[in-house]
């Protein structure tokens, strides 16, 4: 084989072989979200959230979240946190929301976004962030493995930390409608065509007991659901006739055929528009 094929093999294999990450500017942003192909860190500087007084229903689960993220932002141990449940409750509007309280008190506290099928890659990741000053909350929003999903191994990675440990800079939260990140059907079956069904499931259902803190979302009743329309038009300066503003809302949910924070805060962004007010 001569030289010119040599180097065309060459360049064929390096241009297959993503150069390594730099080094992030953690300083540029205070939230990144993870990319793969090639990897990257890309800094978002204006975060999608809701402010956290404006969670409603959900007081337990905010306080919880919030003093184990304060404590680790201090740099005390902290744990990870699963929020489970009904959809649309707020549970990833929570993360993001206490992030954002703790931004003014704690700069260095960063939000990375990690999305599901990324997981892979995770262990790439936990190195840049473990040569970081900074602290990170690594959050990846709708969680949920399927049957023949590898990904749950690399989580494993992240929760427990396999030999190295996990980075001390680092604490992970997740959101999930499962609580044990598969479907029960999925569970049910597996145990039932298993030689040893408690073994055959045990070692995924076992990832979310892996996490210290589980945070349930549940349906909200039609109380909490007004009461969280009521929140959004003081915030925002939305003045309507109670009993129109009761009566619109009510409506609204019953077209919809169900009740929660996201159907609620979909109303109210109907209602400003009609009322020419603008949501920042």
């Amino acid at each position: 084989m001569d030289d010119q094929a040599l180097n065309r093999i060459a360049d064929a294999l390096e241009r297959m072989t993503p150069a390594p990450l730099a080094a992030p500017d953690f300083n540029a942003a205070p939230a990144f979200v993870w990319h793969v192909g090639p990897d990257r860190l890309e800094p978002v500087s204006q975060v999608n959230r809701v402010d956290l007084d404006l969670l409603v229903g959900i007081n337990r689960s905010r306080d919880t979240l919030l003093d184990n993220t304060r404590r680790f932002a201090t740099g005390f141990k902290a744990n990870n946190a699963l929020l489970w449940g009904a959809r649309g409750m707020g549970k990833s509007s929570l993360v993001k929301a206490v992030h954002g309280t703790l931004q003014d008190e704690h700069p260095d506290l960063k939000l990375v976004e990690l999305q599901r099928e990324d997981m892979g890659s995770v262990a790439r990741l936990l190195n840049h962030l473990r040569a970081a000053p900074h602290r990170f909350i690594l959050f990846c929003d709708d969680l949920s493995f399927s049957h023949d999903d590898q990904h749950y191994k690399s989580l494993k990675a992240v929760l427990d930390g396999g030999i190295e440990g996990r980075p001390e800079n680092v604490v992970f939260y997740a959101t999930s409608n499962r609580r044990h990140l598969m479907p029960r059907d999925m569970i049910e079956n597996e145990r039932s065509s298993a030689i040893n069904p408690s073994e055959a499931v045990e070692e995924k259902v076992s990832l979310s007991d892996r996490f210290g803190l589980w945070l349930g979302f549940h349906p909200c009743d039609q109380d909490e659901y007004l009461a969280m329309i009521d929140r959004y038009c003081s915030a925002h300066g939305v003045k309507v006739d109670p009993e129109i503003l009761r009566a619109e809302a009510i409506e609204w949910q019953a077209t919809r055929g169900a009740r929660s924070g996201r159907v609620a805060w979909q109303f109210f962004v109907d209602l400003a528009g009609r009322n020419g007010v603008h949501i920042a």
